[in-house]
């Protein structure tokens, strides 16, 4: 039964040495791919995007990538049941002197597999960074290649855009300074009413103290009515002139 037992653990210890040994071979393989596939990626970014012989080798990278990614999976899963049958053993063994040494080589097993587990997902990680990258700088490239060769109407497109753009920019220049303009003439003439209604206020104050005078006040108030129609009047034509040039 000993015997049995025994024969047992060292099938199983052989095939996780041979898991082991065929993962070691793997990952190496697949370190070396993802590797080749970087280089291969920054060379072809230095070349011409007319050339498609880089773009058929990628498509093949990818694809033996994603074959050695499936078959280092199945690996690790195998070894992890190895591993786990190692485990039931070494919990059901019927001699306890021996149990520290199968857990010890246990120890020494599940070590193995994760750092196998690591490793692979590792180098999984920087391959897939690398086609990412090298796929979003392919897809630059291809809007670069498109711009140039649409380069003459972006162009002549991009000419009256900022044509236009100036335009409105004068446009609201102006408009500003209309805007500023009558704002002062309005405050001016603000100032200027409050003047002539304190100089109003004191001809009345003359005009009814000496009545002769009445007469040629009523003759300068007609005036200043008459000035002030015709101060707007031109303020007015001269407004509407400047907005019908600015939004010419």
């Amino acid at each position: 039964m000993a015997a049995g037992t025994s024969n047992y653990w060292e099938d199983l210890r052989k095939q996780a040495r041979q898991l082991e040994n065929e993962l070691d071979l793997k990952l190496v393989s697949f370190s070396k791919l993802c590797t080749s596939y970087s280089h291969s990626s920054a060379r072809d970014g230095r070349r011409d995007s007319s050339d498609t012989t880089p773009l058929l080798n990628g498509s093949n990278q990818d694809r033996m990538f994603e074959t050695m990614a499936i078959e280092i999976e199945q690996l690790l899963a195998r070894l992890t049941g190895v591993n786990d049958k190692m485990a039931e053993y070494t919990n059901s063994a019927g001699v306890p002197s021996l149990n520290a040494a199968l857990m010890h080589t246990l120890q020494r097993h599940r070590d193995i597999l994760q750092d196998y587990t690591h490793e692979f997902h590792k180098t999984k990680a920087n391959f897939m960074a690398v086609r990412e990258r090298e796929n979003l700088m392919g897809s630059v490239r291809k809007d670069i290649e498109s711009y140039k060769s649409g380069s003459g109407v972006n162009n002549r497109r991009t000419e009256l855009f900022l044509k236009e753009h100036d335009h409105l920019r004068n446009s609201d220049r102006l408009i500003e300074e209309t805007i500023s303009i009558a704002m002062a003439t309005k405050e001016n003439m603000t100032s200027q009413r409050g003047m002539l209604k304190s100089i109003q206020s004191k001809m009345n104050t003359l005009a009814n103290r000496f009545p002769a005078v009445n007469s040629l006040i009523q003759r300068i108030n007609l005036r200043k009515r008459r000035d002030s129609l015709i101060l707007g009047g031109v303020i007015g034509v001269c407004t509407i002139l400047l907005l019908l040039y600015a939004f010419h």
